[in-house]
């Protein structure tokens, strides 16, 4: 007499475990799904493919939207959409870019450039020109009024003229080529241009600059009347801009008003922030040493407030640096607040925001800054735990580039993509440190080197130069094709070892119910002592027809678009233990999974 029938079903999926042995996962889970995605929230499917948009003459560097175009990088070179080249001589290396006023500020270590209209220049030398001092003598001192632009060797200085002086002495010798200019206030309080060799003469050496007739006293009382520019090249403040090849958006109280930027590998620990709304204007006395100067700053997190600088593992421990903006005395000032032990990150490209919470790459895998509700205290918390062996082993994680699209965090490195799903978290046992973990997925053959969103869909760059737009319609079978090319995407399920794994099984039926589709399919695979065999196809069963699309190869007359239950007869024998795979390798073929369920008996000893 047999025993009785047993049934194991599964309704709620989640995501994958790459963590567990296929023995340990958990039901609802799998020990492995390429390209498969979360569909509704306790639903899978295949993910949709991507289609070539372009193909550019080197690696692709950076995407950007500057109003409604779209500026790319690639190679050493920047392109308008339409492919017009617009700047030449850029580093050939992944670059960042934020969009102010209008315009397009880009950062590659090699140079700052502007994009406005159309064309790219560079920065430095176009920037703002300070007023380094006011109220000054003819024959000196005066008060300090801005700081030197690093972005710019031209300075003024604001003279409170005398009656019969002609010589000014200005705050800098050694003053460069560059002509000088004046400006003197007439009595009907209008500023009249002065020209060298015509108005005046500059002593270069000395920087001394001597008025054919003097300029006077000033015709309004207490206020400046003589305003002089010129330039000095400035050992080690050209380039200190130009360097840097990353940045973030922050301010006073948290606005997205001022540019941080860091990443010259000539100051490792060190960033500069631009005036407020002005990123031509880098102060050489704003910036900031984080840390010590082995360990560089690799990128940035918003919490609230505050701005949180990540080190890289060098820094003892003591991996992020927390910077809140303030007004003291007039002026915006961006003192440390805190310093939070955890592990450093690894790549400059692994930090993108899901939903509220800043998540960053280290070598123990997707951390995540929080905030403890009770003592307000900050701290790192693993996010990716069922990922983490795997992604651990990947090679050249520093490069690997992470990106926000939807309620999805992305991951790409070395042609798969990590994908951390906002909408479901769950608490593990093996971050006992860590609130929750977020479920993943793996997405395989995805070669992206940036990513960008581009009218509502995913795209990306390659290091071959080709730019790929995900499609958007999950409901189009032509949706489903890597480039033209068959989206291999399957689910395991994890090892079924029965009621008793010591008893012998034999499995005798299995069903599916799919989510319906104008083409899909499904093939059943087991795997027993280590051998996989197909155990049945579903064929046109979950398919319906729809005369927008027909393909001749997959027609039926079917027009039920609710979900369909597949059940197919199996045969596995006196097993200890199962896999059982759920399959779909088609070109243009969705495919949904919204449940499973085996049925099986145990009877006697398992003998191997």
């Amino acid at each position: 007499m047999s025993d009785a029938r047993s049934v194991m079903s599964i309704s709620r999926f989640r995501g994958i475990d790459l963590y567990n042995s296929p023995a340990n996962v958990e039901n609802g889970r799998s020990p492995g799904a390429p390209n498969m995605i979360r569909d509704e929230v306790g639903k899978v499917r295949k993910r949709m493919g991507y289609h070539k948009t372009a193909e550019y003459p080197g690696a692709v560097n950076g995407a950007f939207c500057l109003g409604e175009e779209l500026i790319l990088h690639a190679g050493e070179k920047l392109y308008r959409q339409d492919g017009t080249e617009i700047y030449s001589g850029m580093k050939d290396g992944r670059s960042c870019g934020y969009q102010m006023g209008g315009k397009l500020y880009l950062l590659d270590g090699k140079r700052f450039l502007c994009v406005e209209g159309g064309r790219a220049a560079p920065v430095f030398g176009s920037g703002y020109v300070p007023t380094i001092v006011i109220s000054r003598d003819p024959e000196g001192g005066g008060e300090a009024y801005e700081p030197i632009n690093l972005l710019q060797e031209k300075f003024t200085n604001s003279f409170y003229g005398k009656s019969a002086v002609t010589a000014y002495q200005l705050t800098d010798a050694g003053l460069a080529e560059t002509e000088v200019t004046a400006q003197k206030l007439t009595g009907a309080g209008v500023w009249q241009d002065l020209r060298e060799n015509t108005d005046f003469t500059v002593d270069r050496t000395t920087g001394t600059v001597t008025f054919v007739a003097a300029p006077g006293e000033s015709p309004v009382t207490g206020e400046d009347n003589v305003k002089i520019t010129a330039a000095k090249a400035r050992e080690g403040y050209a380039g200190r801009i130009d360097r840097c090849d990353t940045a973030v958006l922050y301010g006073v109280n948290g606005a997205a008003d001022r540019l941080f930027v860091t990443g010259d590998p000539e100051h490792p620990n060190q960033d500069h922030y631009s005036q407020m709304d002005d990123p031509t204007y880098f102060g050489d006395l704003w910036y900031s040493v984080l840390g010590q100067e082995n360990s560089r700053i690799l990128g940035y997190s918003i919490l609230g407030d505050r701005l949180g600088a990540h080190k890289d593992e060098g820094e003892d421990g003591r991996n992020m640096i927390l910077r809140n903006g303030t007004m003291e005395q007039g002026k915006a000032v961006f003192p440390i607040v805190n310093s939070l032990q955890g592990p450093g990150a690894i790549s400059k490209y692994g930090f993108a925001r899901l939903g509220k919470e800043p998540l960053f790459l280290t070598g123990r895998g997707v951390y995540a800054i929080t905030g403890e509700d009770i003592t307000g205290e900050k701290y790192s918390q693993g996010r990716s735990f069922y990922v983490n062996r795997q992604l651990q082993q990947e090679p050249r994680l520093e490069e690997a580039v992470a990106f926000a699209y939807g309620d999805f965090w992305l991951l790409a490195v070395n042609g798969r993509v990590y994908v951390l799903d906002g909408l479901q978290k769950s608490y593990s046992e093996g971050e006992p440190y860590s609130s929750y973990q977020y479920e993943c997925y793996l997405f395989e053959n995805v070669g992206a080197r940036v990513f960008w969103t581009w009218k509502g869909a995913l795209c990306f760059g390659t290091d071959q130069g080709g730019t790929y737009a995900f499609y958007t319609d999950p409901d189009d079978p032509a949706s489903y094709n890597d480039d033209g090319a068959p989206i291999p995407a399957w689910w395991e399920l994890p090892e079924m070892d029965g009621k008793l794994f010591y008893r012998g099984k034999t499995f005798r039926h299995m069903a599916v119910r799919l989510s319906s589709a104008i083409a899909t399919g499904v093939e059943v695979f087991g795997r027993q002592r280590g051998i996989w065999k197909k155990l049945y196809d579903a064929g046109a069963a979950a398919r319906y027809l729809d005369f927008s699309y027909i393909d001749f190869e997959k027609f039926v007359f079917s027009s039920d678009t609710t979900p369909k239950t597949i059940g197919g007869k199996i045969r596995l024998k006196r097993a200890d233990t199962v896999r059982f795979r759920l399959q779909n390798l088609e070109y243009n073929e969705p495919f949904g999974i919204y449940d499973i369920a085996v049925e099986f008996t145990e009877k006697g000893n398992y003998k191997g």
